[in-house]
């Protein structure tokens, strides 16, 4: 990727249930909103909780299938197409800045973890995307450490995009439930608090936030998104909070732009 004009941003996005993808409702409607407020990228970074694996791997195929990594939904969610091309330079690039292994892995493709942010926020699939692992075998600190490496990106007009949720129990979802349980309302504004305050050692630190954060979630793929982001960060980057808020009991929809 050449250099941009303006730095992109880094952003988290709490992509909840995959029916985002074919409904529209707030959490939505921000998601389209955002892309009026940032420069459009000349490639996209996404870095999805559903692409939990051993190691770090990188998609670098022109053309990444489309992954329907979900089950029992509605036969429509599974004929959703997002095409957009890949990009084996930016992939190129990406593994030369990681100081760790990176293996590429065009297995994959683009999960709901991506598609059903993208698909609202540029539904022409007009921007070439690589996905990016979360690894399962690497600690917060690396999580953090990996964002950091790779932020160097946003100067090359790339976006680079977390996708997950902070309160993420699906064993403790109540698909009624329009707001939070408290003890997930607590998590989630303690992690908000310490990213206002750029107070990150406290986020990659998660359980010091106490009883909370045993209910949070049962392993942190959907957390760790959060940490590559908030390690992309700069400190004079302006922050902006959206989608503040948590969903069917155990679920927040809480994301952060970084611009």
């Amino acid at each position: 990727m050449t250099a941009s004009t303006e730095k992109m941003p880094a952003l988290f996005v709490g992509h909840g249930s995959p029916m985002n993808a074919i409904e529209e409702n707030n959490f939505t409607k921000k998601w389209e909103k955002i892309t009026a407020e940032i420069p459009k990228p000349e490639a996209i970074l996404a870095i999805s909780a559903h692409w939990y694996t051993e190691g770090t791997r990188i998609t670098d195929s022109a053309q990444p299938k489309i992954v329907y990594d979900m089950y029992g939904f509605p036969d429509e969610l599974y004929e959703v197409v997002y095409d957009a091309k890949g990009s084996p330079e930016l992939a190129r690039q990406t593994i030369g800045l990681i100081n760790r292994e990176v293996k590429i892995d065009n297995s994959w493709g683009y999960d709901h973890g991506a598609w059903v942010v993208l698909r609202k926020m540029y539904p022409e699939a007009d921007i070439p995307v690589i996905q990016l692992s979360v690894d399962s075998h690497a600690d917060a600190e690396s999580h953090f450490k990996l964002g950091r490496e790779i932020s160097i990106l946003r100067e090359k007009g790339v976006l680079i995009l977390g996708s997950g949720n902070v309160v993420h129990n699906l064993s403790r979802i109540n698909w009624e439930e329009e707001s939070g349980y408290p003890w997930a309302m607590e998590f989630d504004n303690y992690i908000k608090n310490k990213i206002i305050k750029r107070q990150y050692q406290d986020v990659i630190n998660y359980k010091t936030a106490g009883k909370s954060s045993a209910s949070a979630f049962v392993t942190p793929d959907h957390f760790y998104p959060l940490l590559c982001v908030l390690g992309a960060s700069r400190e004079e980057d302006r922050l902006s909070v959206f989608n503040d808020s948590c969903t069917m009991g155990s679920l927040s929809m809480t994301s952060y732009l970084f611009k």
